[in-house]
């Protein structure tokens, strides 16, 4: 039974990703050493660590090379407050990392909370439509498997129409007119509620059950909107940035007296597991951006597509069900 005004056209985009076009996720067992470390260069932030601790050693080596061949540069360092300092930057960077993780952990939370209220829609939706009604599960499926995606684009760079699916005449289009496309997609939502209502599939009191999912969508919305509009204050990314600068220029002069030519290796040890501490928490600390370690965001969005079409028996296109389960995910 199709709703009064509801078109029986809809048009449909099948068009599979190029694999040139999407961003690689690292995927390993975090058990396996052995495979962790074979994934070592496969992050871009790795290689762009490897490339600051080789700075910093030869930054180590001029040091050393001034001071022990030249005899220039001898700067003597109190050894109790270069290790007073290690203890006060370790504290730091602990605090650094864990609100970055916090962050990581409640945008995927969120998300999660996402992925159960849209199947739980789909669950609610399926058992009162009528099997035959075709056009309004169709309609449903693909109305609310587009928010996902669309505010996947919208946490990223921009919402990516043609990723949409084109519901009926003009959805598209309509779309693009909106600002805040995810509350449009809910606004159409709702309405397709009250219509069912309307029309008689749908009692009042089926509604109050799934408003408290459909209520979720924005909710997660504002709540992911919160994480990506509220970076750690930069006062406080600066002073540990720079403390770690001054902390590593420091580090030479102090080993220089015991280990000699051996502070090289072990001042780029050390700027590997400072600076590899901070660079992660700054990549981790927006979990909606586009590297290798952030959340996975378009394979989620592709697998509640995938989910909410086989729970409604609408068909999907092979191609656009394997994106929920490819080892990748698409970002472009």
């Amino acid at each position: 039974m199709a709703l009064p005004g509801r078109t029986e056209a809809y048009f449909w985009r099948a068009e599979p990703y190029s694999r040139a076009a999407v961003t690689l996720m690292i995927v390993y067992k975090s058990t396996d050493w052995w495979e962790a470390l074979r994934h070592l260069g496969s992050s871009a932030i790795i290689r762009l660590l490897l490339k600051r601790v080789l700075f910093v050693g030869l930054y180590a080596a001029v040091v050393t090379a001034g001071v022990i061949r030249f005899e220039r540069m001898n700067v003597a360092v109190d050894k109790e407050f270069f290790s007073f300092l290690g203890i006060m930057l370790s504290l730091l960077l602990a605090f650094r990392t864990n609100t970055a993780y916090d962050r990581f952990y409640e945008g995927r939370r969120l998300w999660g909370q996402l992925v159960n209220n849209c199947r739980n829609l789909a669950v609610l939706l399926h058992a009162r439509l009528p099997a035959d009604d075709y056009s309004n599960r169709t309609y449903f499926a693909r109305l609310l498997s587009n928010f996902p995606i669309a505010l996947d684009g919208h946490l990223r760079h921009g919402v990516r129409f043609d990723k949409l699916e084109e519901v009926q005449a003009g959805f598209i289009a309509q779309l693009q007119q909106a600002w805040h496309v995810p509350s449009c997609l809910s606004a159409l939502l709702q309405e397709f509620y009250e219509q069912l209502v309307a029309a008689g599939v749908l009692l009042p009191t089926h509604l109050i059950t799934i408003q408290r999912h459909h209520e979720a969508l924005l909710d997660v919305a504002g709540g992911c909107e919160r994480i990506k509009t509220t970076p750690i204050p930069f006062s406080y990314s600066y002073f540990i940035k720079g403390f770690i600068s001054v902390f590593i220029l420091i580090m030479p002069f102090n080993l220089l007296d015991t280990y000699q030519w051996l502070t090289v290796p072990i001042t780029m040890f050390g700027a590997y597991a400072l600076l590899g501490v901070e660079m992660i928490g700054d990549e981790i600390e927006d979990p909606f951006g586009k590297d290798s370690n952030d959340l996975p965001l378009t394979q989620m969005a592709n697998r509640i597509r995938a989910n909410v079409h086989e729970i409604l028996h609408v068909e999907l296109h092979e191609d656009i069900r394997g994106l929920a389960d490819a080892p990748y995910s698409v970002v472009f």
